[in-house]
């Protein structure tokens, strides 16, 4: 029943793989791509198997902890591995182990191949069986995060597989533009920065489509959501409002995530636009967690290559989790691609929100990219009659309020590649957006400044935002 979704919401994560959060959500059942548990990697000659653990302590919650590497040289060693092993994706431990040295502590190839069991993180396995999942929804390209988060975007990167290569602001056209062209109307929410703030084309509108999450709740409770909804989690710790990361970027505790998801699925749905809207809650890219999958060919987007490996954006990243959630959605569905009219089948990719919104609010707007022209949708998902599905009616995620501690011990260390990339991009923010497209300065490198702690990133990302905007 597409034509009474009125409203699309998604919610992105950070850096997990599908196996790492949902691969063992139907263990028992040989139609589900999970894991079977028999899946390892090889490093120095000693097997490491994929492995859960017993509970949930910090220990668990943050692993892989120190953070993977997810430059594009180290997805392509995860991805590559040896290639005489019988498992394939069989790189992620060597990657792991030979890390450049951190004082967080060692790179023990272990953990790696760390999952989540289901009964770790029951928020997202509850709207998983209560809804939909699909086992086939890659990253948009094994680069790292900024490349993913700007392919949901724009269907592009423009050629760039690391967050520092990047020139500010982002040229492409992005669906919120064409949105906004069309007369639909969106908003970004977000808690600290918005990766999304970095469109140039979103610049003449930002002061009035960006809202913190606050709004959001509002919005969903008084029934005024917008046609498309964009969230972005808290990617710093903030000593102030003393919190901790809930985008569940390793080693960040994922339990703040699990929060964050129960938080908007509860917002929506006890929202008066409840039976007219889908949730999508995925996540940007695999940050280095073991996934068994091989990604598919892709076809490239623009034919952009600006990258010193050559690479041409014709594979797909990692699977991510991606979980759909609506009324209308049957409980236990496993949502996979339709086979297309000339045969061919494709995986979802971040390209696939582009493609449903398009075909939702946009009817005969062309597609953004090649990627996004062959993308599939999401609207066969949508396949009960009424939207009979209610699900549970509210998920009680575990409360949990970070203590002055953690907060502390997350603020002082260095900034993840994430954090450090969008407090320098931050520096190029203007102080109040443009008025005219005229007055949007040309797109310029990331400084080389270094902020040597999360508090001082953060402090100067939020402080370049808050201006920004007129906050």
């Amino acid at each position: 029943m597409p034509d009474k979704i009125q409203h699309v919401v998604v919610l992105m994560l950070e850096n997990r793989s599908f196996d790492s959060m949902l691969g063992r959500l139907y263990p028992d059942d040989p139609d589900f791509n999970g894991l079977t548990l028999g899946e390892y990697n090889t490093y120095a000659q000693t097997r490491f198997g994929v492995w859960s653990g017993e509970g949930m302590p910090p220990s668990l919650a943050t692993a892989p902890d120190p953070d993977p590497g997810e430059f594009f040289k180290d997805i392509a060693e995860q991805l590559q591995g040896d290639p005489t092993a019988p498992c394939p994706m069989g790189g992620f431990a060597a990657n792991y182990a030979t890390q450049k040295p951190s004082s967080d502590g060692p790179f023990n190839p272990r953990s790696a191949m760390h999952f989540f069991s289901p009964e770790q993180v029951p928020v997202i396995t509850q709207l998983a069986k209560s809804f939909g999942v699909c086992d086939c929804w890659h990253a948009s390209a094994p680069c790292q995060t900024w490349p993913n988060r700007f392919f949901v975007h724009t269907g592009t990167s423009r050629g760039h597989v690391d967050n520092n290569t990047f020139r500010i602001p982002f040229p492409a056209e992005s669906l919120f533009h064409r949105l906004q062209k069309g007369g639909r109307s969106w908003r970004v929410y977000f808690h600290d920065m918005p990766q999304s703030i970095l469109l140039g084309d979103l610049w003449l509108y930002a002061v009035f489509h960006f809202r913190g999450l606050a709004q959001f709740l509002a919005d969903a409770h008084t029934g005024n959501l917008p046609d498309y909804s964009f969230i972005e989690p808290r990617y710093f710790s903030d000593l102030f409002l003393n919190k901790i990361p809930n985008d569940e970027h390793p080693p960040h505790n994922v339990l703040y995530g699990e929060q964050l998801i129960a938080q908007v699925y509860n917002a929506v749905r006890s929202s008066p636009c409840w039976e007219s809207t889908l949730l999508i809650i995925t996540y940007d890219e695999h940050g280095g967690c073991y996934d068994h999958v091989v990604p598919p060919p892709a076809v490239p987007p623009d034919g952009l290559v600006d990258n010193p490996y050559g690479y041409p954006f014709n594979t797909y990243g990692v699977r991510v989790p991606a979980v759909i959630v609506s009324p209308f959605v049957p409980p236990g569905s496993k949502v996979r691609p339709p086979v297309r009219d000339d045969g061919l089948v494709y995986p979802f990719d971040h390209t696939s929100i582009i493609a449903t919104v398009r075909n939702l609010f946009l009817k005969g707007s062309p597609p953004l990219t090649q990627r996004d022209a062959v993308a599939p949708d999401l609207l066969h998902a949508l396949s009960l009659p009424t939207p009979s599905n209610a699900g549970p009616a509210s998920i009680d995620a575990t409360a949990m309020e970070a203590s002055a501690t953690e907060v502390q011990s997350r603020a002082v260390i260095a900034p993840n590649g994430m954090q450090a990339s969008l407090s320098a991009a931050a520096a190029l923010l203007p102080t109040t957006p443009p008025n005219t497209a005229a007055q949007v300065p040309a797109p310029a490198g990331l400084p080389n400044t270094q902020y040597p702690t999360v508090a001082i990133a953060h402090a100067n990302a939020t402080a370049s935002t808050n201006r920004f905007l007129n906050r």
